[in-house]
């Protein structure tokens, strides 16, 4: 059985939610935006890279992400994490300094290991992140559908950097849709 990775026929019209949380991350002064590459975060991605008051940093792991924004804070600067949740699993260690050092701590996570998902190497971490956040001291809120993004974004974005709260957005497989991938 061969199994090939058929690309995703494109919407007719872009998704406008990743539009909000660029408007967001703005409105609350984001200046770094630590990501592992992921086609559910391409749209933010460019938007982030194409915006000069904006420092996009392309990571090999996503717990380097959350050192980076550490220091961005030290530094006096905000940050957000993009990341997907295969990689929540690599920063369990790491979520320790959001406690240790108070700094206010926002990710945006793609999901993956739910609605569709055709790769059973992506449910178990999929199907834990939740947990793993909420475990770590991490508030979770979660957006599933494209109306409800900018309301949990914003919320997210408001406890993070105005209430100090460590807040991770999981962003539904169902919102980014499922790859497709044909036998």
């Amino acid at each position: 059985m061969h199994v090939r990775n058929e690309p995703r026929k494109a919407p007719e019209t872009e998704p406008t939610w990743p539009d909000d949380i660029f408007e967001i991350l703005q409105r609350f002064d984001v200046r770094q935006v630590p990501y592992v590459p992921d086609a559910g975060h391409s749209q933010l991605i460019n938007r982030v890279l194409a915006e000069r008051s904006m420092r996009a940093v392309s990571l090999t792991t996503e717990e380097e992400g959350i050192a980076l924004l550490a220091g961005a804070w030290a530094g006096g600067q905000r940050g957000a994490l993009l990341m997907q949740s295969s990689g929540v699993g690599n920063c369990v260690n790491m979520f320790s300094l959001t406690q240790i050092f108070r700094f206010p701590f926002l990710t945006l996570v793609t999901m993956r290991g739910e609605w569709g998902e055709f790769n059973p190497w992506q449910v178990p971490m999929g199907s834990t992140t939740a947990g793993v956040f909420e475990l770590s001291g991490i508030k979770v809120l979660r957006a599933s559908h494209a109306s409800e993004v900018r309301e949990v974004v914003e919320a997210a974005a408001g406890q993070a950097y105005n209430a100090c709260t460590p807040t991770a957005v999981l962003l539904s497989q169902r919102l980014i849709g499922a790859k497709v991938f044909v036998k």
